[in-house]
């Protein structure tokens, strides 16, 4: 672990061919992380304030948005200093850290989304046992476990990126993920490798799972026209989430495996970015615009103004 205890800062290079015109950049970024914070706090602001709006579906999306503010926290902070130095470093501590903040956001949502799905197919295929079953402690215990699984999972990833011997200091990125630095090792990855796969299958089984209750969902819709209309109105925004998160997720994991280094630099800056912005942008304007009690009660708040 010699290598390891030598490297006390990374630097991050992703910057370096773009800085001629940062200003733009900074001034874009900050927007878009304003952008972020007020459709978030907005969200979340109208589920709290409102007492119709304390039912589990409203509270699983309130903490969709809270995580999708502790994710973009983890990275526009740190991205914007960067915009405005002539210096790009993060200290090892850091780097790991963002690592952990913007990954267990992410799988935060994959969690979160899933409990959605299982609230929505008890609300529509077992409507006469939803308030039995999705009782104020079930709904507590399915928000802990949707906070702690992905908490677990990128820990251990972590754990085991901070016990690897490195012999490099550049990471070819905007900011510190755990694959960027365990591709610096010099030791074997080969136990970060199979257990980095098996966090991707088990939140890939996460998609599954929706998938499939969402088939129960669509057959038990096309029964009855009132199931449908419920179908269209609240599952709709669920499922546009779902494919708005994998997608984005699934282009930042090819990218950070298998992407080419032969790549122009703005187009892997877009490719690592996409999903730092995306997700937090279109998932508070998506269930704000489709759910009509919540777009009902955001138009009073503007009305009142």
């Amino acid at each position: 672990m010699e290598n390891a205890s030598i490297i006390t800062v990374f630097t991050l290079s992703g910057l370096n061919q773009t800085m001629h015109y940062r200003g733009v950049l900074f001034s874009l970024t900050l927007l878009c992380y304003f952008v972020i914070v007020l459709l978030n706090v907005g969200l979340i602001l109208t589920i709290i304030l409102d007492e119709n709006l304390h039912e589990p579906m409203y509270i699983f999306l309130c903490n969709i948005c809270i995580s999708g503010l502790y994710g973009a926290t983890g990275f526009y902070p740190k991205f914007l200093l960067d915009l405005l130095s002539d210096v790009h470093v993060i200290s090892y501590a850091g780097c790991l850290f963002q690592a952990f903040v913007i990954y267990s956001s992410v799988c935060c949502d994959f969690s979160m989304l899933a409990v959605m799905a299982y609230d929505r197919y008890v609300a529509i295929c077992r409507p006469l046992e939803y308030h039995s079953v999705m009782t104020r402690q079930r709904v507590c215990l399915l928000i802990v476990l949707s906070w702690l699984s992905p908490y677990t999972c990128i820990c251990v990833l972590v754990g085991l990126t901070s016990r690897l011997q490195l012999c490099g200091f550049q990471i070819q990125k905007l900011y510190c993920d755990n694959w960027s630095v365990v591709k610096l090792a010099c030791s074997s990855t080969i136990t970060n490798n199979i257990v980095g796969y098996i966090v991707i299958f088990f939140f890939f089984g996460h998609v599954i799972f929706i998938l499939c209750s969402y088939v129960y969902l669509i057959r038990s819709c096309l029964k009855s026209i009132e199931s449908r209309g419920r179908f269209m109105q609240t599952c709709m925004p669920h499922l546009l989430s779902l494919l708005n998160v994998t997608v984005v997720l699934f282009f930042d994991v090819l990218y950070t495996r298998y992407g080419s280094k032969d790549l122009p630099q703005s187009l892997q800056n877009f490719l690592a970015l996409q999903f730092l912005i995306v997700p937090q942008i279109l998932n508070p304007l998506i269930y704000g615009l489709k759910l009509s009690k919540v777009r009902k009660r955001i138009l009073s708040y503007c009305e009142k103004f």
